[in-house]
């Protein structure tokens, strides 16, 4: 685990807190990270973090549509295949949602106030790009991961997504919690 430490993040020059992004799955490992967040940043003023999970990868007959020479026919099946992305998405989002609310009570269990907390989700098949995506779009300057995992942590760091995610990385704090 991390020594224990005063928390360094970036400021969001938008909100003036600190945003912290927390990659969350159902494995022990990923409890273990939410106690130390909470514990570490429960009475750290102006903190805001959010569990984020990212679902598995969207089926490949979702990527793409076959495609038509007629510009109506594409204008339509690009339309079908964006709606059924959606569809498939929000049924994955409600099938792995326990996880999310999971991770919560953990947080809660640490006493970090739970109007500092979002949830959200990641889709896309490369794990650490979306996550590197998200920070940099939600104005994150903390990425929590953990090394170990059973379930998403397993894809998560599976192939050098931790090496990725160290290089990569850069303007973020990265806490890598064991």
């Amino acid at each position: 685990m991390i020594p224990q430490q005063r928390a360094t993040t970036s400021t969001d020059e938008r909100t003036g807190s600190l945003q912290v992004l927390v990659a969350v799955d159902d494995s022990v490992h990923a409890e273990r990270a939410l106690r130390y967040v909470g514990t570490l940043l429960r009475d750290t003023r102006d903190v805001q973090v959010t569990l984020f999970h990212v679902l598995k990868p969207m089926p490949r007959g979702l990527l793409e549509h076959g495609g038509s020479e007629d510009p109506g026919a594409e204008h339509r099946l690009a339309c079908e295949l964006r709606k059924q992305q959606e569809d498939w998405i929000e049924s994955e989002s409600l099938m792995e949602y326990p996880i999310l609310e999971n991770a919560l009570e953990v947080l809660k269990r640490t006493g970090f106030p739970l109007d500092r907390v979002t949830l959200k989700f990641g889709y896309e098949d490369d794990i650490a790009h979306n996550i590197l995506v998200e920070a940099r779009n939600g104005g994150y300057g903390t990425i929590v991961v953990t090394r170990h995992g059973l379930n998403g942590f397993k894809r998560l760091f599976r192939g050098g997504i931790t090496d990725r995610l160290l290089r990569d990385a850069t303007g973020f704090t990265l806490w890598v919690v064991e």
